[in-house]
């Protein structure tokens, strides 16, 4: 068992791995990173499929069966990423029941096209989940502003959601106040409040947005200073009446999760969003290059204060360069939705073009 995981875990906070295939499941390293590195969660995304399924043969059997019955491009992935996804819940199922449901987490997301549609999103939420058939599946959804809606609906319905997009303290807080409203309708009306959720704040690409714009002093503070605010708040929600009401009724907490922790600037550290954003009751899920630095030469250093630290000043640094936080929270964000939307057209044609170069193979 790596000594410096383990401490992270043990300072109370999970460590989930950004990133899955088939070739991870069969080769047994997810599996290696549970038991040894203290890996407790895993979230994926399409651009992680696109990838593996273009610069490999793992999933050429399953890509073949699948076009073979007449499948859409959507269906296929579906199929596969279902498959995959059930096996790695099946892996971190004993974490999930050691946790009584807290933590063991997978997470599969919507189709991008659905975002502006909560019926729609809904709809799709609940079949994956059902098909699915794993109680440590979250489905995730963007917290845009069209967003929100389906989030509180999704929670309402009783499917755990991993809210995705959320790049400002503010955003946050709009996402935490929708899954809250799913919740108190749920216990309005008399079910089971406990329906789990994360929100996932997106941190390295607000420091890439701002490196050539601000003084070299700031380079690379402005993600650190975002998750401690966002921190900030998530303790501040933790004791408010209508969250202790909530769980007192038998809801559990909402939790943050720090995502898009892998260091994109080569000159700064590459452990970075690791080691200066430790938390108890907090996530951190990061790409497999950053957990394997961390466990080979990380950190776990004071954990972050309650009250943000330094965060609203380093803020205000931000804001005296020029800066405008909200507007650029609210473009990453928008940008976030549209590359998403690329990337599913991107997988789904790949899954397209590479279907019907294996059915001529076969064919020929």
């Amino acid at each position: 068992m790596n000594k410096t995981t383990l401490e992270l875990y043990r300072a109370g906070q999970s460590l989930w791995l950004d990133n899955i295939t088939r070739e991870l499941l069969t080769s047994g390293t997810l599996r290696g990173y549970i038991e040894e590195l203290s890996v407790t969660g895993l979230t994926s995304n399409p651009t992680i499929f696109d990838q593996a399924m273009k610069h490999g043969a793992a999933y050429d059997e399953a890509l073949r069966r699948l076009a073979a019955r007449g499948l859409s491009a959507q269906e296929v992935f579906f199929e596969i990423a279902l498959e995959d996804i059930t096996r790695a819940a099946d892996l971190f199922r004993p974490v999930h029941e050691r946790t009584a449901g807290f933590d063991g987490w997978v997470s599969l997301e919507v189709s991008p096209h659905l975002a502006r549609d909560t019926r729609a999103t809904l709809a799709q939420a609940r079949q994956l989940h059902d098909r699915a058939a794993r109680p440590n599946l979250f489905i995730k959804i963007p917290g845009t502003p069209e967003g929100l809606p389906a989030i509180e609906e999704a929670i309402y319905s009783g499917v755990p959601v991993n809210v995705t997009l959320l790049f400002s303290a503010a955003q946050y807080v709009a996402a935490a106040d929708a899954w809250l409203r799913g919740i108190e309708r749920r216990i309005a009306a008399g079910l089971n409040p406990n329906v789990a959720s994360v929100a996932s704040l997106f941190l390295s690409r607000s420091d890439v947005a701002t490196a050539a714009k601000v003084p070299g002093a700031l380079v690379n503070r402005l993600g650190l200073a975002i998750g401690r605010s966002a921190y900030r708040e998530y303790c501040r929600l933790l004791i408010s009446p209508r969250w202790l009401r909530a769980m007192n009724a038998g809801a559990r907490p909402q939790r943050l999760l720090f995502a898009s922790t892998g260091t994109k600037d080569p000159k700064a550290s590459d452990v970075l969003y690791v080691e200066g954003l430790v938390a108890p009751l907090t996530i951190n899920t990061m790409p497999e290059s950053t957990l394997k630095a961390f466990a080979d030469h990380g950190r776990v250093g004071n954990p972050i204060e309650v009250g943000g630290g330094d965060s609203e000043a380093v803020l205000a640094q931000f804001g005296e360069a020029g800066v405008d936080l909200g507007a650029l929270a609210a473009k990453l964000q928008e940008d976030g939705a549209a590359a998403f939307v690329k990337s599913w057209d991107d997988l789904m044609d790949g899954i397209g073009t590479k279907a019907a170069t294996l059915q001529r193979s076969a064919a020929g």
